[in-house]
């Protein structure tokens, strides 16, 4: 039998409407590590927050919406933008980190699975259509598209429905200032076999866990604030730590996966990688340039939502990917035989990258 080629049968997301600029932050109190409160006002720490980060707006979902809601409507889009039935998927894989969480609480709900919940609200009746989630941290949606991958080419499936959706407004520390990063929003695709000749769709991968020192670089942890909701956890980051990793490793991570894909570095069009913090994004970039002995031009090769989205987690990429082939990331557009990057890096801490013809 034919080995197929795996592609992107349908895109779909899905970005809350709720603007939340960064002047939201001005009443905060915000302290250190250490319980401290900081001895500069809010107008400078953001000021420097936007500096570093380039955010200068990010979205919450509504009130009455949950991660899975969010996930539901990207589904529904990734379906009406591909050419097959819902009952005729063999798998919805999700990726999230924290489940569906009530507006107002702290506490993860990740029973029945959010997966099993889409599946639901799209009233599938198919029983053979399983479902299943996945916590790989931010590059988790890049990861349900390795795995889709690896079960199509295996020759037991044709279509799969991969979702990368989060509220991360729900699990922030409302004093620290690395909360400010964090926003929510989802991202679908579905992942099919496709008999074409022409080589096409994800021609190759890498991945990898950095689990010793690296394993609590990002983390859950207590509030900035002393004294203040003892028991709840929060996201909590070491930043720099992340961006000496990130800078370190995703580069190489690509590299890794051109070189398996046979793919030239002067051949890829776009890299759309994970939106966590636009100078290491551009770093990383620069990096991957470096060890092709190339100048590679972020503005040119690499999307940038951040500045309006704020870091939504696993959404980061498949939103970008919608919005670019919708034609809506200006200057950035894509034609049938370009080969583009899809990357992220994330909490884990975990990496991946995919080389991906269009």
């Amino acid at each position: 039998m034919k080995t197929p080629n795996v592609v992107f049968n349908g895109v779909g997301s899905f970005v809350p409407e709720n603007v939340v600029p960064n002047e939201h932050f001005l009443q905060h109190e915000f302290y250190m590590e250490d319980g401290t409160p900081f001895e500069v006002s809010n107008e400078e720490i953001i000021q420097k927050f936007e500096k570093i980060t380039g955010i200068k707006e990010r979205r919450y979902a509504d009130k009455d919406q949950l991660n899975s809601d969010l996930g539901f409507i990207a589904a529904e889009n990734a379906l009406k933008n591909s050419t097959i039935d819902k009952e005729d998927l063999d798998y919805i894989i999700y990726a999230h980190n924290f489940g569906d969480i009530e507006y107002g609480t702290n506490r993860v709900d990740n029973m029945p699975s959010l997966a099993a919940k889409v599946k639901h609200k799209l009233n599938i009746k198919n029983p053979d259509v399983v479902c299943y989630d996945i916590i790989f941290g931010c590059p988790g949606w890049v990861q349900g598209v390795i795995q889709a991958y690896q079960m199509i080419r295996s020759g037991f499936c044709r279509n799969i429905m991969v979702i990368g959706a989060e509220t991360l407004s729900r699990c922030v520390d409302p004093h620290d200032r690395d909360g400010m990063i964090f926003s929510d929003g989802a991202g679908a695709t579905i992942v099919s076999a496709s008999y074409d000749d022409d080589r096409k769709g994800i021609l190759g991968f890498a991945n990898r866990t950095d689990a010793a020192e690296e394993l609590n670089y990002l983390a859950m942890g207590k509030s900035n604030k002393p004294g203040l909701e003892e028991e709840a956890r929060f996201i909590k980051m070491k930043g720099r730590k992340i961006y000496e990793y990130a800078l370190d490793e995703v580069a190489a991570a690509m590299q890794i996966a051109l070189k398996r894909s046979g793919i030239f570095l002067e051949n890829i069009q776009k890299v759309l990688i994970h939106q966590a913090n636009a100078k290491m994004d551009e770093a990383i970039l620069r990096k991957l340039g470096q060890l092709y002995d190339l100048r590679l031009e972020a503005k040119e090769m690499m999307p940038m939502t951040i500045q309006k989205f704020g870091n939504n987690s696993v959404a980061t990429v498949p939103v970008m990917l919608d919005l670019m082939l919708k034609g809506e990331l200006e200057g950035h557009k894509v034609k049938s035989g370009d080969d583009i990057i899809l990357a992220s890096v994330g909490a884990g801490m975990h990496i991946n990258a995919i080389i991906y013809r269009m």
